[in-house]
């Protein structure tokens, strides 16, 4: 069974996002409280002042399916709507392989070896 990861870029009114993020800690935390949730962040972007970066890693297609039809995902959908939502953009990417990055030499490697 592979693995799920979302990545997305959410842009909102630039005044708003501090907010948006701080209130957003209830559905982050009943997104990560799901079974099959491994890591769900949504953080600033460092470089872009209205853009939050999202990372999600699901165990499985049914695990992140079962997200989509619960009150986490509705929830946080429309939470961060309601603060002047620009743009967005997402993908989801079903991971066949997983490596550390650093080898036992503690060299950084693209292999999956």
């Amino acid at each position: 069974m592979a693995k799920v990861v979302i990545a997305a870029q959410i842009d909102l009114d630039p005044a708003q996002r501090e907010e948006a993020l701080r209130s957003a800690k209830p559905h982050i935390d009943a997104a990560l409280a799901q079974d099959g949730c491994n890591h769900y962040e949504w953080s600033a972007d460092g470089n872009n002042p209205a853009r939050v970066n999202v990372f999600e890693e699901w165990e499985s297609e049914e695990a992140l399916a079962y997200h989509f039809a619960n009150d986490a995902y509705a929830g946080m959908r429309d939470h961060i709507g309601t603060f002047g939502l620009n743009g967005a953009a997402s993908k989801k990417y079903r991971v066949e392989a997983e490596a550390p990055v650093y080898n036992a030499e503690g060299q950084a490697t693209e292999s999956f070896d």
